[in-house]
């Protein structure tokens, strides 16, 4: 009992708080859309709430555990992460042109969620290594290398969105460790290239016509310009305090789709209003802020990088999302951390934070 509490005190409420309340969101806005089907068994609310269970579990498992074993499976886990998502190409099934599902009879399971937290903790294992205060071009080409392989896998299911994840989480690493401006400026003409590249051999059609409908809204209004549109009408008609959770028309209507997914966070503007928006990005930044607080505390590199990685990946994650509900980006498929429909994204959400708690409880004891 002694112990119990000793853990409660050492608990980082805000961080839990934070979860929490986009936990909460998410379940809401996930059984407001389900309503529109009428006669809904509400299964994907079911779901969401086994994964919310898995996840809290994994989360109070890892914040109990020692955080530094994960140093010694980098590795393991890495390798793991390959193989499945070179598996996935495979076996894997295709859902809307991507390829990146393992269906396990009514379960599903996306191994790049795995592969984000995979490569948190190898580069975190690398960059604590061989990081130098002269940060080099050694250090920037092999950790470079380390996050292309996945990232070339995941482009060929294909899954662009998911790719610029991992780039993400690599390009904030990289600058934490030392990136030099030569080095800034390698990395534009590389990623130029890169560019090239992918828009000639690559990207599927739908992913070309997303770019090109976001650099000219009018070119497809009722095509690939059609979900953007509609969800900039859901944001805009919610007002300050939302029509209220099954009452939204752009979603209720159908009018916005993959509103389960990505674009939830319109879904939550038309029907929780502002202050519902206000609620979700105060939301973002505790969770954001706690876990770049608890880096800067830390007293080892591994930890430090480590946290980054995962606090990087949520914080790209959730800017790309919300700036495709906003139309600022292009419609890339990536859903919002904690909140959108989806196990896998839900699961390994819940286990990245349940780490960066048990730096937190071990920090303050």
């Amino acid at each position: 009992m002694i112990r119990f509490f000793r853990y409660i005190q050492a608990a980082d409420w805000f961080l839990i708080s934070g979860v929490f309340t986009l936990v909460t969101l998410g379940l809401a806005a996930i059984y407001s859309v389900e309503l529109s089907f009428g006669n809904s068994d509400f299964l994907n609310v079911g779901k969401q709430l086994a994964a919310a269970a898995a996840g809290v579990a994994a989360f109070a498992l890892l914040a109990r555990s020692n955080y530094h074993l994960l140093r010694n499976y980098a590795l393991v886990s890495y390798v793991a992460g390959l193989v499945l998502l070179a598996g996935v190409l495979i076996f894997g099934t295709t859902v809307r042109g991507t390829t990146g599902w393992y269906a396990l009879g009514p379960v599903s399971f996306q191994p790049v969620e795995f592969m984000k937290l995979a490569l948190a903790i190898a580069l975190a294992a690398y960059f604590s290594r061989r990081a130098r205060v002269d940060f080099g071009w050694r250090e920037l080409f092999e950790s470079g290398l380390i996050t292309a392989v996945p990232v070339g896998f995941v482009l060929l299911q294909p899954d662009l969105g998911s790719a610029l994840l991992l780039m993400g989480m690599w390009g904030i690493l990289v600058l934490f460790a030392g990136m030099k401006k030569r080095h800034l400026a390698a990395l534009a003409s590389v990623f130029a290239v890169i560019s090239v590249v992918a828009w000639m051999f690559l990207l599927a059609p739908y992913q070309k016509d997303r770019i090109l409908t976001f650099a000219n809204p009018a070119m497809d209004p009722l095509g690939q310009g059609y979900n953007v549109a509609q969800a900039i009408i859901a944001v805009g008609a919610g007002g300050w305090f939302g029509r209220g959770l099954g009452f939204g028309s752009q979603s209720q209507l159908k009018f916005l789709p993959e509103a389960q997914t990505d674009f939830i966070f319109a879904v939550i503007a038309e029907e929780l209003g502002f202050v519902g928006i206000l609620l979700l990005l105060s939301a973002f930044a505790v969770v954001l802020f706690r876990i770049w607080r608890i880096a800067s505390r830390t007293s080892d590199d591994f930890t430090s990088y480590l946290l980054i990685g995962i606090g990087g990946v949520l914080f790209v994650q959730f800017f790309v999302n919300a700036g495709m509900n906003l139309g600022l980006l292009p419609v890339t498929g990536v859903a919002l951390p904690f909140v959108s429909y989806g196990g896998s994204s839900l699961f390994f959400a819940l286990a990245m934070a349940g780490i960066v708690e048990s730096v937190a409880m071990r920090s303050r004891r």
